[in-house]
């Protein structure tokens, strides 16, 4: 059949918005014991909820969280590490009031939940999160974030009671975070991470261990690794007691063991086998019975899952078509993971050690023909100092138009969060959502972004704003230079960090067309002040120390250069956002007001950092397509709500 001649962004796409909200599913956060698979979906048509799913031995799938309850935690915010499942028992951190609780699992029967910690005195001020039970599973030992009336947050190790009959006991204090305790598999060790500001845990972390006391009491602490210069995540222990780790104090974060007081490197790589912890809770390697290690790794933006044995050190690289691997978790002689191609969302899936793979759930429950589906091409490009950063590019793709000859496609630049993150090749159809209606969209993994080695992190020391933006820029003109997209219809979006990046080079650089900033930071000495204690001493590290360097957080900040700006924007903020709060996307609404520059300001109520609600989802990606085609002067093929457009 002809394909129909149509302009590009005009074209008509079985990917609507009510599908990116109502269709997908978030996956994460397995986890098993000897009779079942347990994972968390997000749920935007359940407002957002995070539920924790059991698959029995039998492959029946039920939904374990009850009506009312939401398995997550607000532990740094981002969470992660909400639940844990142990002696035929679950406990979880609950989204409404932050308290654990218990529910009894059977094979025939789920318990109703039972809250084992105290009422908190104030609102969610009392936290929990990446618990293990201790050897006599009477007892759990995890992260605990203590919120102070007059506002001071402290973070600690606690123990306490599986029935809650007693409240949790501190019993590691005095640096500002901690994570990943874990319990040696005699029961008479604790190894956990810590680090204090203005260090984040991918720039440097110390790991230690003790000795563990029936009741908790910690003694004999002893530091193994780990310092301002050096991150150390995932710290395990191998089923003999071995203390096993990752470290990037090769540049690589590779993958430890302490033997005989030695650390001693396991299959030595120029390869990822850690990642920055956001979250807590996402394991990237476990043991297999006979001590060998599962492992994911990510090399040149593909993840790849190896088996490394323990002894002599060589790593076999499993053929998966999965070019994007979240997380495992080894039952026996099967691990489940999951992961993502370019032609197939976020999916969990068992592996035998054999090589077979068996799908259990996919985050997509959509029938679209892959002719739709743009293919990810990696591409490295020249970049600012004579430096190479890499990006992903996909170009519209659909089976039903085709664009006039004469015409090249806009495109979009999307610049991720974190900044301390990265973007992988996996179909995501968010980005499936532009390029079936005819936009290009390169997604950068610009100089800070993770995968790369710590060298390509610490490239936005001190320049967030500058290399980031730039790397952005500079992607766009290697596609222009190609003659692949339209040099006049180039658009930057962005959400969390990448929406400052997003009004940084709105206001700095006079090279896009429009933008987009879902959530972004507009004015960086505010955020210091605002912002929660996870992040609140990051723009140390990527712009200077506070308030030695004020003046140029004022001249990093996009607010403050609203005089320069002349492009148009839209911003999408969550009201709830505790992260970046409302008050960051207002002042930049205010300033752009003043300018009599074109903008839009949607607030989308009950939301926090990031969309969780499928109708504000909805929302969001069209008013987004209704803004662009406003801008760049197309009809788009959907059926939108007017968004107000100020000062056009």
């Amino acid at each position: 059949m002809a394909k129909t001649v149509a302009p590009y962004g005009t074209w008509r796409s079985p990917i609507t918005a009510e599908l990116l909200a109502e269709a997908g599913i978030s996956l994460g956060y397995i986890q098993t014991d000897d009779a079942a698979l347990y994972w968390i979906e997000g749920r935007p048509l359940e407002q957002g909820r995070y539920v924790i799913v059991r698959r029995t031995a039998d492959g029946v799938i039920q939904d374990v969280t009850p009506p009312g309850y939401n398995a997550r935690t607000m532990v740094h915010e981002y969470g992660g590490g909400a639940y844990l499942v142990a002696a035929d028992a679950l406990y979880f951190s609950n989204f409404a009031d932050q308290r654990l609780y218990r529910q009894s699992l059977t094979p025939a029967e789920i318990g109703t939940p039972t809250p084992i910690t105290p009422e908190p005195p104030r609102d969610r001020s009392l936290r929990y999160a990446d618990g293990r039970l201790t050897a006599d599973g009477q007892q759990i030992i995890c992260v605990h974030e203590r919120h102070e009336a007059d506002g001071t947050v402290i973070n600690e190790l606690v123990i306490l009671p599986t029935d809650g009959s007693a409240p949790p006991k501190t019993i590691a204090s005095g640096y500002d975070f901690y994570a990943a305790p874990r319990i040696s598999p005699d029961g008479t060790k604790l190894t956990w991470l810590s680090w204090n500001h203005p260090l984040l845990p991918w720039d440097g972390t110390e790991l230690w261990v003790a000795d563990l006391a029936v009741d908790g009491t910690l003694s004999n602490h002893r530091h193994v690794a780990g310092s301002a210069e050096e991150s150390i995540c995932q710290p395990e222990w191998a089923p003999d007691g071995t203390l096993t780790f990752v470290s990037d104090r090769t540049d690589w974060w590779n993958l430890y063991q302490e033997r005989d007081g030695e650390i001693v490197a396991l299959a030595p790589l120029d390869a990822e086998f850690g990642r920055p912890h956001w979250t807590f809770g996402v394991p990237l390697y476990e043991f297999v019975p006979n001590g060998d290690i599962a492992a994911i790794y990510s090399q040149d933006g593909v993840d790849q899952l190896s088996m490394i044995n323990r002894e002599s050190k060589n790593l076999h690289t499993f053929n998966l078509t999965y070019t994007s691997l979240q997380t495992l978790s080894v039952q026996g002689d099967k691990l489940w993971l999951i992961g993502g191609s370019p032609t197939q969302g976020a999916t969990l899936f068992q592996l035998d050690l054999g090589g077979k793979t068996t799908t259990v759930r996919e985050s997509y429950t959509v029938d679209i023909e892959p002719t739709f589906f743009s293919t990810p091409e990696p591409i490295a490009f020249p970049t600012e100092n004579n430096l190479t950063a890499h990006a992903i590019f996909y170009p519209p793709t659909t089976p039903l138009f085709t664009a006039p000859a004469e015409e090249t496609p806009p495109l979009i630049v999307i610049c991720h969060g974190g900044p301390t993150g990265a973007t992988k090749a996996q179909l995501s159809l968010s980005v499936q959502f532009w390029t079936t209606r005819g936009f290009g969209v390169v997604d950068v993994n610009y100089g800070g972004s993770s995968g790369y080695g710590r060298a390509y992190r610490q490239r936005l020391q001190g320049t967030w704003g500058i290399t980031d933006v730039m790397d952005c820029i500079n992607a766009a003109r290697y596609l222009i230079a190609q003659g692949r997209v339209d040099g006049e219809r180039v658009a930057i979006r962005g959400g969390s960090a990448g929406g400052y990046t997003t009004l940084r080079a709105l206001t700095w650089q006079n090279f896009f067309a429009a933008g987009a900033s879902l959530y972004g930071l507009a004015e960086l000495e505010t955020f210091v002040n605002d912002t929660h204690k996870f992040e609140s001493r990051y723009l140390d590290y990527l712009i200077g120390p506070y308030p030695a360097e004020k003046a140029l957080y004022a001249e990093r900040s996009p607010v403050n250069r609203a005089d320069q700006l002349e492009t148009r924007v839209i911003l999408l903020q969550g009201e709830e956002d505790k992260i970046v709060p409302p008050s960051q996307a207002e002042i930049m609404v205010e300033a752009l007001a003043q300018k009599n520059v074109p903008y839009a300001y949607l607030l989308f109520p009950g939301e926090q950092h990031g969309f969780r609600q499928a109708k504000h989802i909805t929302r969001a990606y069209e008013a987004e397509l209704y803004f662009y085609g406003a801008i760049f002067h197309f009809a788009p093929a959907d059926e939108i709500e007017p968004v107000t457009i100020h000062n056009l």
